[in-house]
């Protein structure tokens, strides 16, 4: 009697809790053979952007090679597909990493019901510390970073898993292989486990004591690079924390990895924060713009034609390589809501359509941080000035040039003001759409008429 090993989001063989206890199981219950199985679920199929779905279907690729092309794929809906595997295959038990995420624990506890006698049994979770782990003195959850990541420090994690040796994977005559998704019209980074461990090592060794003073530079490849990996578990932050040192940069990359399960925790116990603002106020009265204008104003933005270098840069970065730097992130994301008086969630899901990293709970709550609604201690009085963003953290207009030809022309910091320029708009640049400086003003404005009804 076989075990199954259903695979989400932890494509990857070493340091997998699921994939042990299912060799275990197969070898109490039999000659020790695992079926592994990737279920292509359509509900989240149609929702994944071709950005996405191709870079799913290279990681499938590559965790289907380290299998010996033993990889089992389905596609269906998982309460039907895991059932009929059960039956086909004569298992006595499927194995999961624990998946906290709203559509993800609903649909495993569906699963588990639709498996009957047969259990479902979840062992780890993509993240070192799993959601709902660490909380206050008084078992409430944290509202805050700050204090959740010295809880989270004094907790602690588990050291990485066992690697597995050679699997008995389960042999299984017909099924479909792994899809192969249509050019996303991105050139994505080579994926899968190896490719993980490659760029890992190769920024532990050449960029992670620089990190601190690096990680915010957009003009420099300063950031690890690991997002997309971590989301589709190619490799697991256990095994990035087991190897991190003591260094400035080793400290303020563990924060990073803290980040991402700090978000993850916020979303496990509001769950409607995927879509809702924390700050129920933000959806239900604060004054966002509408109509025609509206979405002229988010056209322009989304294709990076605001007039605003920096801006632009990073949302033609996102549709170029299917991810943008951090810092601009948080840029791109103020503009949308505090200049163009445009609601997060707009922004949120282009970001989702368009991100090779794309994480609900990291994507969700990063929009709510920037926005104001969310988890930020000092909640929508911080306004990023564009120009003044990109002149720190692009001094010389590399990094605009390099996605803003038609700036190319204009040398050094010229790039981030080409309103000053003679031939600044020779190329067809655009002019400014918005005043930022009277934008920000109205966008406070509007906070205190929020702020006080």
């Amino acid at each position: 009697m076989p075990s199954i090993m259903w695979f989400r989001r932890d494509l990857r063989l070493r340091d997998n809790p699921a994939l042990l206890a299912a060799m275990e199981a197969a070898r109490a219950a039999g000659d020790g053979e695992v079926l592994g199985l990737f279920v292509v679920d359509p509900v989240l199929a149609d929702a994944s952007g071709p950005v996405r779905r191709q870079y799913l279907s290279s990681s499938l690729a590559a965790l289907d090679a380290s299998m010996g092309g033993r990889l089992q794929v389905r596609t269906g809906d998982p309460r039907a597909v895991l059932p009929a595997m059960v039956q086909l295959t004569g298992a006595a038990s499927v194995h999961v990493a624990a998946d906290y995420g709203p559509y993800g624990s609903s649909r495993d506890s569906a699963v588990e019901q639709a498996l009957g006698a047969v259990p479902l049994i979840r062992t780890g979770s993509p993240y070192a510390v799993a959601p709902g782990r660490v909380t206050k003195d008084d078992g409430t959850p944290y509202r805050v970073y700050t204090p959740f990541h010295r809880a989270w420090m004094r907790h602690g994690w588990r050291s990485p898993a066992d690697d597995p040796g050679e699997v008995a994977w389960l042999p299984l005559a017909g099924g479909e292989r792994p899809p192969t998704a249509a050019d996303g019209g991105v050139v994505l980074p080579a994926a899968g486990e190896q490719a993980a461990w490659e760029r890992w090592d190769a920024f532990r060794a050449d960029g992670l004591a620089d990190y601190a003073d690096r990680r915010d530079r957009a003009d420099l490849a300063g950031t690890s690079s690991l997002s997309h990996h971590l989301r589709w578990g190619e490799i697991h932050p256990r095994s990035l924390l087991a190897e991190i040192g003591e260094g400035e940069g080793d400290a303020v990359f563990r924060k990073e990895l803290c980040w991402r399960e700090f978000y993850a925790d916020v979303l496990w116990h509001h769950p409607r924060s995927a879509r809702a603002s924390l700050d129920q106020r933000f959806d239900t009265r604060m004054p966002w713009d509408t109509g025609a204008s509206a979405d002229d104003a988010f056209t322009a933005w989304a294709t990076g034609r605001t007039g605003y270098p920096f801006v632009d840069a990073g949302m033609r970065q996102l549709r170029a390589e299917g991810w943008v730097h951090n810092r601009v992130r948080m840029v791109v994301a103020s503009f949308l809501v505090k200049d163009l008086h445009l609601p997060w969630q707009r922004g949120a899901a282009e970001f989702m359509h368009w991100l090779r990293d794309a994480d609900l709970a990291s994507n969700a709550h990063g929009w709510q941080w920037t926005a104001g609604c969310g988890t930020d201690a000092s909640p929508f009085y911080r306004v990023f000035n564009p120009t003044a963003q990109g002149l720190k953290f692009d001094p010389e207009g590399d990094y605009v040039r390099r996605y803003v030809p038609e700036l190319a022309h204009l040398p050094g910091k010229a790039a981030h003001e080409p309103w000053d320029a003679l031939d600044g708009y020779a190329h067809g640049y655009p002019q400014r759409i918005v005043d930022h400086r009277h934008e920000r003003e109205a966008a406070l404005a509007a906070f205190a008429t929020l702020k006080g009804s």
